[in-house]
């Protein structure tokens, strides 16, 4: 009797020659988990609006996002593709629609405007998110390659001065604007002062100073 047998009592099991003793099964291989791909646009939303297009990085990417290259490229296309799409979904949310909003929902010319700005003022230097805005920041320097990313940034401005001027001159037309008015002096005007506005939110203006240019700008308001 084996020392097995004299110990248990119940006999040994027989291991075929040469067979391998029995091993714990293996895990299987699952895929990996899904990511939440609003979350990931919202972080790459933020990397792009802080960093700018061309010092953000596929690596700082997917850092960010929490997702493999390979899932970027998949889900995303390459990182141009995935910038066009966060600038779409940006010009959707409320800090890049605000403007539009303001626009549509007042009933006068300078009620808008007077809104666009002041909402800027507050919107433009909130700590929730990057300083300014990223349509107007996220590309004033890229790499010639890039030249693409830079237009679609720039034509996005121009419509939207194209938008205040058509509303200046319903304005003109309905007679809240004199008829002297200059639609496309004062849209470029009120243009000009909400790239400032950006800018000045980035190197730090609070709400506060900002709120101070609005109102200063709103006295030119013919």
């Amino acid at each position: 009797m084996s020392e097995a047998q004299q110990t248990t009592g119940t006999p040994a099991k027989a291991v075929p020659a040469g067979a391998a003793p029995d091993a714990p099964p293996r895990p299987r291989r699952g895929r990996p988990p899904a990511f939440d791909r609003a979350e990931a646009l919202a972080a790459a939303t933020r990397l792009f609006w802080q960093l700018g297009y061309d010092a953000t990085s596929v690596s700082d990417l997917t850092t960010a996002m929490g997702i493999r290259p390979g899932s970027l490229y998949a889900a995303f296309g390459d990182k141009r593709s995935l910038f066009e799409e966060v600038v779409r979904q940006y010009g959707r949310s409320p800090v890049g629609a605000f403007a539009t909003v303001a626009l549509t929902e007042e009933p006068t010319a300078y009620g808008a405007f007077a809104r666009i700005l002041r909402e800027a003022a507050a919107i433009y230097p909130d700590p929730s998110h990057p300083a300014g805005c990223l349509v107007i920041s996220a590309a004033t320097n890229v790499a010639p390659q890039d030249a693409g990313v830079q237009e679609l940034l720039r034509e996005l401005r121009n419509a939207n001065l194209r938008t205040f001027e058509a509303r200046l001159q319903q304005a003109r037309q309905d007679g809240e604007l004199p008829p002297d008015a200059d639609p496309k002096a004062l849209a470029g005007y009120l243009g000009t002062v909400l790239q400032g506005m950006s800018q000045q939110a980035r190197d730090g203006a609070t709400a506060a100073d900002l709120a101070r240019t609005a109102e200063l700008a709103l006295r030119a308001w013919p």
